[in-house]
């Protein structure tokens, strides 16, 4: 079993900056991606951003240049850097954690808000 425990979001201005952590325990194998994706009131879950055990990164366009993702491989766990944030990032917060034969596992999200 696989566990994913978000941390780190909440309220802030539009400008501001907030760090996501999600640590990740149970049977992971150590080629795996890990990533976020968020969800807003009404809209479709959509990717933010991945990072790969291997050392690549992806990124959604609306988000590069502001957001930077990390992780450590030694601890199972993947931060989430978001910078200048904007009221549209406003969302649930959502961490994943997939690797080859399996179709993931999610957090139980964390909610950001950005008032303007």
């Amino acid at each position: 079993q696989v566990q994913l425990v978000e941390s780190g979001g909440g309220l802030v201005q539009a400008g501001g900056s907030l760090r996501l952590s999600c640590a990740a325990s149970g049977s992971i194998f150590s080629i795996n991606v890990m990533g976020w994706y968020r969800q807003a009131p009404g809209k479709q879950r959509e990717l933010v951003a991945t990072s790969t055990s291997q050392g690549s990164s992806n990124y959604a366009d609306s988000v590069k240049g502001r957001f930077t993702i990390s992780r450590d491989n030694a601890k199972n766990t993947v931060y989430l850097q978001m910078n200048s944030l904007k009221p549209e990032d406003t969302a649930v917060y959502y961490c994943n954690i997939r690797w080859i034969g399996t179709r993931g596992y999610w957090g139980q999200g964390t909610q950001v808000t950005v008032s303007s």
